[in-house]
């Protein structure tokens, strides 16, 4: 009896969402080389390969994150879901401490996201400083804070 109620306790405790949280998602939304939300506006830039965002960034780059936004975010469970909303070739996304932490942070990274596709990378998120960007589509390197 006694080991019944224990897994009555513990299936309660998963219903309720006690034990499992759900991880937030965090949308980011990615037009040719930048991610729009953390910008202080869609540059509407035109690209038509991963190329004109090098020469677009050498020119721009430091303007761009000198106004862009650092995400805070609390220690935790996180999915990003990463939208590709009209670059006319496959997206990535790489998230990962900054400097020395990049080897002691976790981190995550995948391809493949299509024209108006998404792809959603799990994570969780220890206290750091942390980068992300998107190689594929290369856009500066963003700031991300979990206190």
């Amino acid at each position: 009896m006694y080991v019944w109620f224990l897994g009555v306790m513990v299936l309660s405790l998963l219903v309720s969402g006690q034990a499992l949280a759900e991880p937030v998602v965090i949308k980011l939304t990615q037009t040719a080389c930048q991610f729009v939300e953390v910008e202080s506006q869609d540059y509407a830039f035109q690209t038509k390969k991963a190329e004109d965002c090098i020469a677009i960034n050498q020119r721009t780059q430091d303007k761009r994150l000198a106004l862009s936004e650092t995400l805070h975010l609390k220690p935790g469970a996180y999915v990003f879901r990463v939208r590709n909303r009209d670059v006319p070739y496959t997206l990535g996304f790489w998230l990962r401490g900054k400097g020395l932490d990049r080897f002691t942070l976790p981190s995550v990274s995948g391809g493949g996201i299509q024209t108006d596709g998404f792809k959603d990378y799990a994570i969780t998120l220890k206290k750091g400083e942390y980068l992300y960007s998107c190689p594929l589509n290369p856009t500066p390197d963003y700031h991300l804070l979990v206190e």
